[in-house]
């Protein structure tokens, strides 16, 4: 295939020869954030993350393909937020089984969900799916679980704070409205200590714990702070992908 490792790029001319060793699903989310960031940010950083970590894993000689981005997310927190666009867990399941089965008819050895939605989670799905295709290697990774080896981020960032801002400005900076524009990015915590410990878990209902959908404060993003993120992110990414591309699934575990 050419350069650029999204299939959406590519066409049959190309693809019906070619031999892959993994793809790439990059599944987002359509919903807002804060005042300043747009609904498709999920979408937008999950494809550039996984089309740039993908290339890099390409130019040392793995063969692994992107599949186009999925724009709907579990968003069951956010359901008044107006037009943040729900999957449920069920639908993601129907989703990913289709796309998978497809995969396996046309010998793709292996699928890594590169997830830029916190309100996702596959792990079950893909305990599920891959009893059901045993014939196929199925992984998740969470690129905002990626860790730094320094700080770059002066604040924690949870949903269209600082992390997030500071990534969008570089990568799509005309996007981003005047900082000015933010809210504050401010959200009550629950107060059962359980649940504060992390230790127990309960849904967020978005409209209660903040005013402006943001989690975090957003006002010290730079396109500086984006940039080196989206560098450090991307190698750690494309490592994997050619880490995942080159191993024999039977052997890898030591």
């Amino acid at each position: 295939m050419e350069s650029s490792p999204l299939l959406a790029h590519h066409h049959w001319k190309h693809v019906k020869n070619a031999q892959f060793d993994v793809a790439i699903l990059p599944w987002g989310a359509t919903e807002a954030h804060n005042y300043h960031l747009p609904y498709g940010t999920d979408i937008l950083e999950a494809e550039a993350i996984a089309a740039k970590s993908a290339k890099m894993a390409n130019d040392k000689g793995a063969n692994v393909v992107v599949l186009p981005v999925i724009p709907f997310g579990v968003n069951t927190g956010q359901h008044d937020i107006k037009l943040d666009i729900n999957l449920n867990p069920s639908t993601q399941m129907v989703i990913l089984d289709d796309i998978i089965a497809g995969l396996v008819r046309h010998q793709i050895p292996k699928l890594i969900i590169l997830n830029a939605h916190g309100g996702n989670d596959f792990r079950q799905m893909l305990r599920e799916l891959g009893m059901k295709y045993p014939e196929i290697w199925l992984m998740q990774a969470n690129f905002y679980q990626v860790p730094l080896d320094e700080p770059i981020f002066e604040e924690p960032d949870d949903h269209a704070g600082e992390m997030e801002t500071s990534l969008m400005l570089h990568l799509f900076p005309d996007l981003v409205l005047p900082l000015s524009d933010a809210g504050e990015g401010k959200a009550k915590k629950i107060g059962i200590e359980g649940f504060k410990q992390k230790w127990a878990w309960t849904e967020r209902p978005w409209s209660t714990i903040t005013a402006d959908t943001g989690v975090g404060n957003p006002h010290k993003a730079t396109a500086e702070k984006g940039e080196k993120f989206f560098k450090h992110v991307t190698a750690r990414i494309a490592n994997l992908f050619y880490e995942v591309a080159k191993a024999d699934r039977e052997k890898v575990w030591q």
